[in-house]
């Protein structure tokens, strides 16, 4: 009878450790984000939102294909990210098979992102290859390239709850490139958490007063799952890429909204509209020759100007300037880089830093690292 008892015991004992066991890991399990990389999706707008999740630390981000999707990838996931580029490119690229797979996997309570491009994908607009898993339209398509830059929006209560970060403030500032303009008036299911203020339409003939008043963050439910919207580019935007975990939390119906470091929160960023006309787009395209042809004082004066205006192009430049002869212009780089927090050049950064025979300027270079490995 006693061995019995001590038997029983035992076997509680474990099945207690067992239970506490599989419970620690279930905490512990990180939030599985993919990040559509398609023929349609820009090159820069997929590295940026991969990026923008590895700020979160409960999440695990990777590039997943039409063939991964086929291939059953979406069992190992949570949530999706469709980034910007071409809609209706992505849309051919995933077929329609791998579109009824992303459908199920939402409304079994996963959570999904389309960014700008994406934003269209999931749009239900007619005579335009999208998806139909939100009710908005998209309108005046045919002025799509109507022009980039920061543009201002206002959050309402929904929004502020959302970003408590930027409850405070009545404006806030964030990249918009040539994003669908939605007509959600007779949509049904569809929550707003932010309005565009800004009127685009330096480029393309776009008429006025089109993009301004606008939903900017909408969102809706499907099934189990929600779906959000996102018409900007807060990935694109230093100071804002944080708002990307922390919609996918959103998405997941994650009751922590999750922090985030004070580098990587920094909306005072940009405090003004900066939308580019013809003139400014000239001026950084001749930029990039500056880049090749020109002394270390213009480079430098160079990547001042394109900082300041957030220029979209220099991402894709300033990368080898960290190697340029001119240890001022690679100081410069260095800045650049920390500046717009893309942590894709990390691995070039520290390899420059370990490089840098310069004294001053490697102590530039290790701040800058130091400040992008502190997201």
């Amino acid at each position: 009878m006693r061995k019995a008892i001590v038997f029983f015991i035992l076997g509680v004992a474990l099945f207690s450790c067992a239970n506490e066991q599989t419970s620690s890991t279930k905490q512990n399990v990180k939030i599985q984000v993919g990040v559509f990389n398609g023929h349609g999706g820009a090159e820069t707008c997929k590295w940026e939102a991969v990026e923008a999740v590895k700020l979160d630390k409960d999440m695990e981000v990777r590039m997943i294909t039409s063939a991964d999707i086929s291939g059953g990838i979406l069992e190992k996931l949570d949530a999706i990210i469709i980034p910007g580029g071409g809609g209706s490119r992505q849309y051919l690229n995933l077929g329609a098979e791998n579109q009824k797979r992303i459908i199920e996997f939402i409304k079994k309570g996963n959570g999904a992102l389309g960014i700008c491009a994406g934003a269209y994908l999931f749009s239900n607009t007619p005579e335009y290859a999208c998806m139909g898993i939100t009710n908005a339209c998209a309108i005046d398509i045919e002025h799509d390239n109507r022009g980039h830059g920061i543009a201002k929006f206002t959050l309402n209560e929904a929004g502020r709850k959302l970003f408590p970060e930027l409850a405070q403030r009545d404006t806030c500032y964030v990249m918009y490139y040539e994003g669908p303009v939605f007509d959600i008036e007779k949509a049904e299911g569809i929550q707003t958490f932010a309005t565009m203020e800004s009127d685009v339409h330096e480029e393309g003939n776009a008429p006025k007063n089109m993009t301004n008043n606008r939903p900017f963050f909408i969102a809706n439910e499907l099934g189990k799952g929600r779906v959000f919207s996102s018409i900007a580019h807060p990935e694109a935007t230093p100071g804002m890429h944080w708002m990307i975990p922390r919609i996918i939390r959103w998405t997941l119906r994650k009751k922590d909204l999750g922090t985030y470091s004070k580098n990587a929160v920094r909306p005072d960023v940009f405090n003004k509209e900066i939308l580019f006309s013809k003139e400014m787009l000239r001026q950084e395209s001749a930029y990039y020759k500056t880049f090749l042809y020109g002394t270390a004082e213009e480079k430098i004066k160079a990547l001042d100007w394109l900082q300041s205006h957030n220029s979209w192009s220099c991402k894709r430049w300033v990368q080898g300037l960290l190697y340029d002869k001119s240890a001022k212009v690679r100081a410069r780089a260095a800045q650049y880089i920390a500046g717009i927090e893309y942590t894709g050049y990390l691995p070039d950064l520290e390899n420059a830093y370990v490089n840098e025979q310069d004294k001053e300027t490697k102590a530039i270079m290790k701040e800058a690292l130091e400040f992008l490995q502190g997201l």
